[in-house]
């Protein structure tokens, strides 16, 4: 057998363990990125509220969900990003659509010659009370 015809049975076993790691997260409302210029070596981390466009350089970042693991569970954070390319006198790209894994940043990476971008957490919103917490307000 081919080490292409591998593939594709690499990737339904990833987005099994995906789906199976989602079905016990908790969902937050802002991911905590890190994003890299190859050209500058400039690292910046910064937040990204769900649904929300934020830019880095050239890069329009999208997050459309943003989930982490419960407390009593090994670490893991996870969030689905669309991310597009916007340069002047160009169409916009599409450079990554997909679930990102922060312990896991090269199964599933931003393939862009200038910019990186990695998922570090997912959070609550600044100001928002913890989860569980009973004031009789929630965050819609």
């Amino acid at each position: 057998m081919r080490p292409a015809a591998w593939c594709p049975v690499i990737g339904l076993f990833a987005a099994g363990l995906a789906a199976a790691a989602r079905a016990e997260m908790i969902a937050e409302p802002v991911a905590v990125l890190q994003g890299l210029d190859k050209i500058t070596a400039r690292v910046l981390d910064f937040d990204a509220p769900v649904g929300q466009a934020v830019r880095f350089g050239n890069l329009s970042i999208r997050v459309r969900a943003c989930e982490k693991s419960p407390p009593e569970d090994p670490p893991e954070s996870a969030a689905f990003l669309e991310i597009t390319s916007i340069r002047p006198g160009r169409d916009a790209v599409t450079e990554f659509s997909g679930w990102m894994f922060a312990q896991s940043p090269a199964l599933a990476s931003l393939e862009d010659p200038i910019y990186d971008v990695i998922v570090l957490d997912c959070k609550a919103a600044s100001g928002s009370p913890p989860p569980g917490s009973s004031d009789g307000n929630t965050a819609r």
